[in-house]
């Protein structure tokens, strides 16, 4: 059954965080990691290793961070929001680009202070 903060959150949401789970799971099992030394290495009970390992909405944003940190993924929670990727920020960026860039004259003001 879904708690009232599950139940908040879009689908899509559930899905990237039940899929981002279940690869961290996967890549802890690659590297032959038994959950109880993940969760001492991430200094965290076993239980919220299941509970991250689930996709648990609930789990602090440093809880996964340090798994992620644990198994040598890091780089890639650094790239989630780089403006390099998001096309759609970019875009609309590029949308509000001047059509002219004027030069702006130097007032007389300006220039004694240079001198």
């Amino acid at each position: 059954m879904a708690t009232k903060s599950q139940a908040a959150l879009p689908i899509p949401v559930r899905r990237a965080l039940r899929k981002l789970g279940a690869d961290i799971r996967d890549a802890r099992r690659r590297r032959r990691i038994p959950t109880a030394i993940m969760a001492e290495r991430a200094f965290i009970g076993r239980m919220t290793l299941n509970r991250v390992e689930k996709g648990d909405p609930g789990v602090s944003l440093g809880i996964y961070a340090t798994v992620l940190f644990v198994l040598g993924m890091t780089d890639r929670l650094a790239e989630l929001a780089d403006p390099r990727h998001d096309a759609v920020g970019l875009s609309l960026e590029e949308e509000r680009l001047p059509q002219r860039i004027r030069i702006r004259p130097v007032r007389r003001a300006e220039r004694k202070d240079d001198a």
